[in-house]
């Protein structure tokens, strides 16, 4: 399965970011703790270079705990501030703000060093749509200041939003690469809801989805749509959702379009059960990251 999207609103986007990297001091980055692997954006560990980073797995109400777990340990090994949120029900909001002021700490030590005073640390809130950076915003701020929705770009431009804890967060756009080089990265992406539901076939997306349900909890799906006997193949199990959600045309005949539909939204609310796309052993899959000169 292959799916791109890069639409030139990202590329202006990515071109800011570039601009207002020295208006920064610190980057927050947020992913999708269900792909936390998957979500990364390969361009922004060029684009930060060096500057202290804290990543946030937000959405770890949808993804599995353990699996959760594993990747926050992973990311906090290899040298990066990792914590887990849920942004929309503000849980994990006071293990952010600890973590922001903990990495936050050595840029107020070498002010002081300096002889200046602690100023507000600024910081680029970054990261790919959906994934939920306008919510963690409004979570930190003292009121909701920034626009929100379940879909991916509805952040359109930059703004700068104050919190109470001396940290002042610059809301950025979501972007993501030019080429997803990983069909894996592609297909979860998508599912997720990172990538416009207009520029893939959703029976495709559907039929990839079930097949991974089918390896990984055949029990969750059967439990959501009722279906005592799964299907073999996702096209049939397509088909058995349809009538059990009674999405039928004319003469009976089925509807899978709608289905599929209503199988990808499900997943994404948590609907058909907690899932974690990107396990541990899948690794490899951050050969994404890796920036070809």
């Amino acid at each position: 399965m292959t799916i791109q999207w890069y639409p030139g609103h990202m590329a202006k986007a990515k071109r800011n970011m570039i601009a207002d990297l020295n208006l920064v001091d610190m980057i927050i980055e947020v992913v999708d703790a269900r792909i936390p692997l998957s979500s990364r954006n390969p361009d922004v560990d060029v684009i930060v270079a060096k500057k202290p980073r804290l990543l946030v797995l937000n959405k770890k109400d949808l993804a599995e705990d353990k699996i959760t777990q594993y990747w926050l340990d992973y990311y906090q090994k290899q040298g990066f501030g990792a914590v887990a949120v849920n942004g929309a029900q503000k849980q994990g909001i006071r293990d952010l703000l600890a973590a922001a002021q903990k990495c936050a700490e050595p840029l107020w030590l070498e002010m002081e060093r300096k002889g200046r005073l602690r100023r507000p640390i600024r910081s680029m809130v970054v990261g790919s749509p959906n994934t939920g950076k306008s919510t963690i915003i409004n979570a930190l701020a003292p009121r909701a200041v920034a626009k929100t929705g379940n879909k991916p770009g509805v952040t359109k431009g930059t703004q700068w939003i104050k919190t109470k804890n001396n940290i002042e967060l610059l809301d950025t756009p979501g972007v993501l690469w030019p080429k997803f080089t990983d069909e894996r990265v592609g297909f979860r992406l998508a599912v997720t809801g990172a990538i416009s539901d207009l520029v893939f076939n959703q029976e495709d997306v559907a039929w990839e989805l079930l097949k991974w349900l089918l390896d990984e909890n055949p029990e969750a799906l059967a439990a959501r749509y009722k279906i005592a006997d799964l299907a073999a193949t996702p096209e049939e199990i397509l088909e058995q959702i349809a009538t059990k959600r009674g999405l039928l045309g004319a003469g009976g005949v089925v509807r899978t379009e709608p289905a599929a539909v209503l199988l990808i939204n499900e997943f994404r609310n948590g609907k058909i059960g907690c899932f974690s796309l990107d396990k541990p052993g899948d690794e490899d899959i951050l050969n994404h990251l890796e920036k070809k000169e």
